[in-house]
């Protein structure tokens, strides 16, 4: 049996206890699907990159500003943890969990059940996306809980898990993973800014 979560945080780790830049504030779960994600032939799965913020990269803004939370004004650094590339581990890791969950059509999404009667986006990600996320923000709040990112940072400091749109359930992943309010200067600025 695939322990996902154990492959997920071990990967995560590594990367993180990689980092020795001074003053991280953030770090980022990019959790993102795209039709031109491709493996194995199946399209629109879902890749998990890690990486971070620091207050050099904001110099001067305020600490609710959109600069500082909005991943479009972050450095790209991200570090692969599952890519769609057919050598890539993590992917096929991620396949062999799919199929013990026994996940079928993996990529598709039902775009008549994604908006509810007034076109709010009530959907979930192609199927793939939401199992995936489950496990990447049991992870993060695992890491926050035994004290893994304090510890290397001395401080707390938020995972902002998300996408490119900032979606419900990214926001509702984001707010499960911090259960000690780690990000709650994210969630006032995502109610200032956004």
């Amino acid at each position: 049996m695939i322990d996902l979560q154990e492959y997920l945080t071990k990967k995560i780790q590594d990367v993180i206890l990689s980092w020795d830049e001074e003053e991280i504030y953030a770090i980022s779960f990019f959790v993102y699907s795209n039709e031109s994600f491709e493996y194995n032939g199946i399209s629109n799965v879902t890749e998990f990159y890690v990486s971070y913020n620091t207050e050099s990269d904001c110099k001067g803004v305020s600490p609710l500003s959109e600069k500082r939370w909005n991943y479009a004004f972050w450095r790209k650094n991200e570090a692969p943890i599952i890519q769609a590339r057919k050598d890539d581990e993590g992917m096929s890791i991620l396949f062999d969990w799919y199929r013990e969950q026994e996940l079928e059509n993996i990529g598709f999404e039902d775009t008549n059940l994604c908006y509810d009667s007034e076109m709010n986006y009530v959907g979930t990600g192609p199927i793939g996306y939401y199992e995936l996320l489950n496990e990447i923000t049991a992870v993060a709040k695992k890491m926050q809980e035994n004290g893994f990112i304090k510890n290397k940072f001395k401080k707390a400091v938020p995972i902002i898990i998300h996408d490119l749109e900032y979606s419900w359930y990214v926001m509702k992943a984001t707010k499960i993973a911090n259960p000690n309010g780690e990000a709650e200067m994210f969630f006032e600025a995502m109610r200032e800014v956004f």
